[in-house]
């Protein structure tokens, strides 16, 4: 397997029989056009509606590549960001989809759209989309309850309700499985201290053979770096992605 950091949370993962691509949004070092040289099945998959996870650019691939498919979280449907003829499958929470190269489970976020199971060549893929732990900033040793106003969401929220939604979807997913070959999660610096928290909490419940951050392109390479020190000392591989386009080699 290969996998290829694209940007923020887009990634392209290949295999010996297809290539997929998770939540493309912008492709700063220019790769996708030799990606869609390749004559595999191309799987072009979009977690939920945001800019930052969904480009519409994705659909003009089709006029270099027949063969695609586009699975999409069927939020970007209900927001308008395209129409029901543009994919081949629209997901919600609980739904799935196979052919003869991939099965596929749509599993709960804690913000918009899905996360991603996939299940392909004997491996099992996550791409957790936005779902995260988005208010452990707020999670302190003096925090004891009750509403907390977030100036970066505009709103009051509860941190402990919150967290108990996002532990409540991971309890969920080990329901289907309790490993993966490859897990994609947000680690994301904007969150504030805290912001590996729900990476950690996702590692000390899922076996994980290579633990991968995202959605730090607002924090920097760096900020991701953070979280391979708890993953080492959980045995667990972690990539350190320091570019645009870079690429890692995997087989377990």
């Amino acid at each position: 397997m290969k996998l290829t950091y694209i940007f923020h949370s887009g990634f392209a993962l290949e295999t010996t029989s297809c290539m997929l691509i998770f939540d493309y949004w912008k492709d700063p070092a220019r790769i996708i056009p030799s990606l869609l040289e390749t004559e595999k099945p191309l799987y072009v998959f979009s977690s939920h509606f945001h800019e930052d996870h969904f480009n519409r650019e994705i659909f003009s691939w089709r006029d270099v590549k027949k063969n695609i498919t586009y699975l999409l979280s069927k939020d970007i449907l209900k927001h308008r960001r395209a129409t029901k003829e543009e994919a081949d499958a629209w997901l919600v929470k609980g739904g799935t989809w196979q052919d003869p190269h991939i099965q596929v489970f749509a599993k709960g976020s804690t913000d918009s759209g899905v996360s991603w199971v996939v299940e392909t060549g004997g491996k099992r893929i996550f791409h957790a989309g936005d779902l995260n732990n988005w208010y452990a900033r707020f999670l302190t040793d003096d925090y004891w309850g009750g509403m907390v106003y977030s100036p970066d969401f505009g709103k009051y929220i509860d941190p402990l309700k919150e967290e108990k939604q996002f532990l409540g979807e991971l309890k969920d997913i080990r329901k289907l499985t309790d490993s993966f070959n490859i897990a994609m999660f947000p680690i994301d610096g904007r969150i504030g201290n805290g912001y590996t928290r729900g990476g950690r909490q996702f590692i000390e419940r899922f076996k994980i053979g290579l633990f991968v951050p995202m959605h730090f392109a607002g924090s920097g390479f760096e900020s991701a770096w953070r979280m391979k020190e708890f993953a080492d000392a959980c045995g667990i591989s972690f990539w350190s992605i320091r570019e645009n386009g870079e690429s890692i080699e995997f087989q377990s």
